[in-house]
């Protein structure tokens, strides 16, 4: 007879399932983590870059979460980026440069980048981008006296680079200067005839006396002693002819920066992919197709992500005393893509 007191008393113990932890809400493309996460992918994407400009973070176009476990999480990121007037060998943080403006033919990249979060650090997995310059009919509608972009082997372009380098290590005491590659060129037809372009030099083991001896023996600074340089050179055709050229050189980084630059046939300041086009494209450096989800992927997440958000809206409504919501409520999705911080491209 006890037993089965005992027995009945038993059954009528209230039973308590574990309830799992309910996944963190959706990302908004302008909440703090969001920023914090587009920031390390650009600064990734500007840290694996070969060629051309650093860019900067235009805006967040979306941002996805698949939930993987507790403390582990892949993010997908697309981000709109514009390139700024630094070059990928400056050493000048990122946040000091500038953005190239709309009136000087601006460049700008799309990038879709895959992360991981575990435990609260975030890694970049795979990013996949391009770069192109802006539409050439939007800009002239704007500014009809802009100048546009120059392909960078058009022959005014080479000859106006060849000439500012002749010239600046003619007049210099220093180390002899060697192109690596032109970044940019502009050609501007009226009023007057002007060439602008912009390329990047490294300094060789020749002065500029030894160079007049045997050119053909100078060769780049090994990389404990690399210094790299930009210049900017304008040559004016007509009315007048005049050339103005204009070197920085960065002095050697500790450590070097991770571009392999010096991989190229520097003569010619192009990298073979370059040539024919007005801007280096940040593709040939992100193209990595795991960066963005899959159609069939993004599916399975959607539907997974709509039941889970449905449950958990449901569960706080009921915690929290709030007005009851229909079965099968979803919230909105959260705001994208964010907010726009230079100009809407």
């Amino acid at each position: 007879m006890k037993a089965l007191v005992a027995l009945i008393l038993l059954v009528q113990l209230p039973i308590h399932k574990a309830v799992p932890a309910a996944p963190p809400a959706p990302l908004g493309c302008d909440d703090p983590e969001s920023e914090a996460a587009a920031e390390i992918a650009v600064n990734y994407i500007n840290g694996h870059s070969h060629h051309g400009y650093k860019f900067a973070l235009n805006r967040i176009e979306d941002i996805r979460v698949v939930h993987q476990g507790p403390n582990n999480h892949i993010i997908f990121l697309e981000l709109d980026l514009l390139e700024t007037t630094c070059p990928i060998l400056s050493p000048t943080p990122l946040e000091n440069c500038t953005v190239r403006s709309f009136a000087e033919h601006a460049v700008e990249g799309d990038c879709d980048v895959k992360m991981q979060k575990v435990d609260g650090t975030l890694s970049v997995l795979a990013s996949k981008c391009h770069s192109h310059a802006d539409s050439s009919e939007d800009l002239l509608r704007v500014c009809p006296d802009c100048p546009l972009l120059a392909k960078l082997n058009n022959t005014e372009v080479l000859e106006t680079v060849s000439a500012a380098l002749n010239d600046y290590n003619s007049k210099t005491t220093e180390s002899y200067l060697r192109l690596l590659e032109i970044g940019r060129a502009k050609i501007q037809y009226h009023p007057g005839h002007v060439i602008v372009t912009e390329f990047a030099v490294g300094a060789t083991n020749c002065s500029a006396e030894e160079a007049k001896a045997n050119v053909g023996a100078c060769q780049l600074l090994p990389e404990d002693q690399s210094n790299f340089g930009f210049c900017r050179a304008v040559m004016v055709k007509s009315p007048s002819q005049d050339l103005q050229v204009d070197c920085q050189l960065y002095g050697h980084q500790v450590p070097p920066p991770d571009i392999p630059l010096l991989c190229q046939d520097t003569s010619a300041g192009l990298a073979p992919s370059a040539a024919g086009f007005t801007n280096h494209n940040l593709g040939l450096a992100h193209n990595n197709p795991v960066a963005s989800e899959s159609s069939s992927s993004e599916i399975l997440r959607s539907m997974l992500s709509a039941k889970s958000v449905t449950k958990r809206a449901v569960a706080e409504a009921a915690q929290h005393d709030k007005v009851p919501r229909p079965v099968g409520f979803v919230p909105p999705p959260p705001p994208c893509p964010g907010r726009i911080r230079h100009f809407d491209i």
